[in-house]
C-alpha cells in the first residue's frame, strides 16, 4: 500500500517535466472498427479496449505486452521472451502456451490458423499501429472463439513519404533495431519494414531471436475500389526454460528448470521453440453504389514449426488458406438508418506433426506421424438500427461448423479419425440509449461458441483425444460510456456475467505432457473501468498537455459443478485469473520536446490450479519512459531511456497452470533498463 500511494504522489510532482505523443486523441475522438459499426468508441454497442500508438509507445517499443495489460479486462503473459500467452475474460486454462479462444485478425488477414492456434508472437512491436479488443463473445460475426476478438491494424493513421531507423538496447541483452521505408504517395503507398530482436532473458535458458520482414501497400485504383496487400515473413527462436517448484523459484528465480527423475533439465533437452511463418493476403473494398459495399480478404500462410521439449521433439508444418467476404448495405429507413451486413469466412489447412524422441536436443526415433486436414467455416449477418431519439440496436448471428480429420501414418493400416462441430448458433442481441449530452448507456446478450483447437484435441501424445466437447455460453453486459469537461474526461464502466458451458482445462500427466478435460461449467462475473482525463491541454504553454489514465478490473470467475473422478471442485476459483487489477498511467509532453510516461500496475494473487491450494503472489510493477523528441527540418529526432520493475519485485507473469510436480513459477524480469534512439525522415512534398 506505501508504494502504491508513492507512486500516485510521485506521479502528479513530477508533471512540470515531460511529454509523450504529439498526436494522442482522446478516447472521446477514436472511431473504431469492433463489429464493423465504425463509430466513436462511447457509440459502440460492446466493451471494447482501443490502444493506439499512444499507449503503445508507453513503454520499451519492443513489445505490446505492458500496453495490453493497462487496459482492463485483458492479461497477457509471457514465460520468457518471446513465449506469449493472453486471455480476454478469462484466464489461462486452455492455454499452456500461444494464443487460443481469441480470435485474431491483421490488417483484415485472419492471424489465427484453421486449427484455432494463433501465432501472435511471430508479430514484431512495429507491426501494431493499433489495436481493438473486443471484449466478450464475438462470435456473431468473427466465428468460434468465445474469448474475444484482436482487431490489428499495421497501417500508419497518416501517410508520409520518407525512412525511419531506431534501435534500442537494454538489460539482460537486449537488442532491437528496426528499419522501414515508405516510398510512393497517398494514392499508392508501399511501406518496408525489418526487425531483429535479440535478448538473453532474466532467466537461464531463455535466449530469444526474431526477425520480421514486412511489406504493405494500399491502392486506390478509383473513387470505387481499395485495395490493400500485407505480406510478412518471421523467423523466432526462443529456448524454453521451464516452470520452477515453490521451492526452486523461492531460491534461485533465475535458474532453468533442473534435472527431476527420468525428465533432463532444460540445457540437456535443449528446450526452445524453432517457429517460421509466411503470410500473404489481400483484402479488396469496393463499393459498387452509395448504397451497397463489398470486402473481399484472401490469404495464404505457412508455418515450420520445432520444439524440443522435455519429453519429446515435435515438428509441424501448417500450410493453410481462407478467405472473408462480406456485403454491407446502407439505407435511411422511414424509422432510422439501417446498416446490414452478410458474409462469410472460410480457412483450410494441411498439418503434419511428428513427434520424437528428444535426443539432447535432436529427433531421435519417430513415435508418431500424423496428417491432419482441418476445415472451418461460418455464415454471418448483422442489422444495425440507428433510431430517432438516440436508440441503437444491433442483432447479429452466425452458423459456424468446424472438422479435422487426423491420419496416423506411422501406424499400418489406420483408420482415420474424423472430429465435426457442426451448425453451432451464435446469436447476440445489443441495444444503446444516449441517455444524457454525451452519455451512452448499453447492454447485450452475446453467445460464445469455442470447439476444441487441434493442439487440443492432438495435443502431441500418442493419444487422440476425441471426447473433448466445445466450450459454449451466454453473456450478460451492461454499461455506460461518457465524456465530459469538452470531451477532456472520458469514462466507462461495465458490468458483465458469463456462464460458460464445457469449459475447456489444461492437465499436465507425470511426463509433463498436457491433456485436456472438459469441467462441468464456469461462472464469470466481473465488472471493469477505465477512465482518462486531459488536465493539461494548452499547445502554447511550457507543458502543453498532460494526461492521467485509470483502469480497474475486478474478476469474479468460479468453476460450477466440476468433479473429477472423487475430486469436487465445485465452486473453486478459477486459476489464472487475478481477481483484481489497477493500472495507473501518466502522460505529459512539453513545447521543448520532453515527455515521459509513469506507468503503475498492481496484480491480486492468482490461483494456479483446479484445487486452488497454490497461488501466485501479489505483485506490483513501476516504469517510467523519458525522452526528448525534437523535428530538425525533415528529421524527427526522438531520444529516451526508461525502466521497468523499479520495484525489482520479484513475480511470475507465466504461471503453468494444473502443472504436474507443482511446477506453477515462471519469473519474470526484475529491475531493468533501456535506451533508444529513432529517426524519421519525412519526405515533404514541394508546395
Amino acid at each position: 500500500m506505501k508504494k502504491t500511494i508513492f507512486i500516485l504522489t510521485f506521479s502528479f510532482f513530477i508533471t512540470p517535466c515531460f511529454s509523450q505523443e504529439d498526436t494522442a486523441k482522446t478516447l472521446d475522438e477514436v472511431t473504431v472498427r469492433s463489429f464493423e459499426q465504425n463509430r466513436h468508441l462511447k457509440e459502440i454497442t460492446a466493451a471494447v479496449n482501443y490502444i493506439g500508438q499512444q499507449q503503445l509507445a508507453r513503454f520499451n517499443n519492443t513489445s505490446i505486452l505492458p500496453a495490453l495489460n493497462n487496459t482492463s479486462g485483458v492479461r497477457m503473459e509471457e514465460r520468457s521472451p518471446g513465449s506469449y500467452r493472453m486471455n480476454i475474460r478469462g484466464s489461462t486454462l486452455r492455454s499452456p502456451f500461444g494464443v487460443r479462444n481469441v480470435k485474431i485478425y491483421w490488417n483484415d488477414l485472419p492471424l489465427t490458423d484453421p486449427g484455432g492456434n494463433t501465432y501472435l508472437n511471430q508479430l514484431g512491436y512495429y507491426n501494431f499501429n493499433s489495436i481493438e479488443i473486443i471484449k466478450g463473445p464475438g462470435s456473431s460475426l468473427y466465428g468460434t472463439g468465445s474469448g474475444g476478438v484482436l482487431l490489428i491494424n499495421g497501417f500508419p493513421d497518416k501517410w508520409n513519404q520518407g525512412a525511419e531507423i531506431s534501435y534500442i538496447t537494454g538489460s539482460y541483452g537486449l537488442q532491437n533495431i528496426n528499419a522501414q521505408v515508405k516510398l510512393g504517395n497517398e494514392e499508392h503507398p508501399n511501406i518496408f519494414s525489418y526487425t531483429k530482436q535479440f535478448s538473453d532473458g532474466y532467466r537461464d535458458h531463455t535466449h530469444m531471436r526474431r526477425d520480421v520482414v514486412t511489406w504493405q501497400t494500399n491502392i486506390k485504383a478509383n473513387e470505387k475500389q481499395e485495395l490493400k496487400v500485407s505480406v510478412l515473413y518471421g523467423d523466432l527462436y526462443y529456448q524454453t526454460p521451464g516452470a520452477l517448484t515453490k521451492a526452486e523459484y523461492d531460491s534461485n528465480p533465475r535458474m532453468a528448470r533442473p534435472k527431476a527423475g527420468t525428465l533432463p533439465s532444460a540445457d540437456q533437452a535443449q528446450a526452445a521453440i524453432y517457429q517460421k511463418t509466411f503470410l500473404a493476403g489481400l483484402s479488396n473494398t469496393f463499393h459498387i453504389s452509395e448504397a451497397l459495399q463489398n470486402t473481399t480478404v484472401l490469404y495464404g500462410a505457412f508455418t515450420y514449426f520445432k520444439n524440443p521439449t522435455f519429453r519429446a521433439y515435435e515438428k509441424r508444418t501448417e500450410p493453410h488458406f481462407g478467405g472473408r467476404t462480406f456485403f454491407k448495405w446502407n439505407k435511411n429507413t422511414g424509422i432510422g438508418q439501417l446498416h446490414f451486413i452478410t458474409g462469410i469466412e472460410a480457412q483450410k489447412g494441411f498439418f503434419n506433426t511428428k513427434t520424437f524422441v528428444n535426443a539432447n536436443g535432436r529427433p531421435g526415433a519417430v513415435q508418431t506421424n500424423d496428417d491432419l486436414n482441418n476445415w472451418t467455416y461460418f455464415v454471418f449477418a448483422q442489422a444495425d438500427l440507428q433510431l430517432k431519439k438516440n436508440w441503437n440496436i444491433s442483432t447479429g448471428a452466425s452458423i459456424n461448423r468446424s472438422s479435422v480429420t487426423i491420419t496416423r501414418l506411422s501406424v499400418a493400416s489406420f483408420t482415420p479419425v474424423k472430429v465435426s462441430f457442426s451448425n453451432q448458433w451464435a446469436p447476440r442481441i445489443a441495444v444503446s440509449k444516449k441517455i444524457i449530452s454525451n452519455t451512452w448507456l448499453y447492454a447485450s446478450i452475446a453467445k460464445g461458441f469455442s470447439p476444441p483447437t487441434v493442439a487440443e484435441l492432438f495435443p502431441g501424445t500418442v493419444a487422440i483425444n476425441t471426447t473433448l466437447q466445445p466450450e459454449e455460453g451466454t453473456s450478460y453486459e451492461t454499461g455506460i460510456k461518457s465524456s465530459w469537461l469538452k470531451n477532456k474526461l472520458y469514462a466507462e464502466v461495465n458490468i458483465f456475467s458469463y456462464r460458460l458451458k464445457n469449459a475447456i482445462v489444461v492437465r499436465k500427466d507425470a511426463s509433463n505432457a498436457n491433456y485436456y478435460v472438459n469441467a462441468g461449467g464456469t461462472r464469470q462475473k466481473g465488472m471493469e473501468a477505465q477512465t482518462a482525463y486531459d488536465f493539461i491541454d494548452a499547445p502554447g504553454h511550457f507543458i502543453t498537455a498532460a494526461r492521467l489514465t485509470l483502469s480497474f478490473t475486478h474478476n469474479n470467475f468460479h468453476y460450477g459443478d466440476f468433479k473429477q473422478g472423487t475430486t469436487d471442485f465445485s465452486g473453486k476459483r478459477l486459476p489464472g485469473a487475478s481477481p483484481n487489477s489497477f493500472a495507473a498511467v501518466l502522460d505529459i509532453r512539453s513545447k521543448p520536446g520532453l515527455y515521459a510516461a509513469v506507468t503503475y500496475f498492481y496484480s491480486d494473487h492468482i490461483a494456479l490450479n483446479d484445487a486452488n491450494t497454490f497461488y501466485a503472489a501479489p505483485y506490483q510493477l513501476l516504469g517510467m519512459k523519458i525522452g526528448w523528441k525534437k523535428p530538425i527540418k525533415q528529421l524527427l529526432f526522438n531520444l529516451f531511456a526508461g525502466a521497468d520493475n523499479l520495484y525489482d519485485e520479484k513475480y511470475s507473469l507465466g504461471n503453468d497452470i494444473n502443472a504436474a510436480g507443482d511446477r506453477y513459477f515462471n519469473a519474470a524480469a526484475g529491475r531493468n533498463y533501456y535506451v533508444g534512439l529513432n529517426l524519421q525522415w519525412n519526405n515533404q512534398p514541394k508546395k
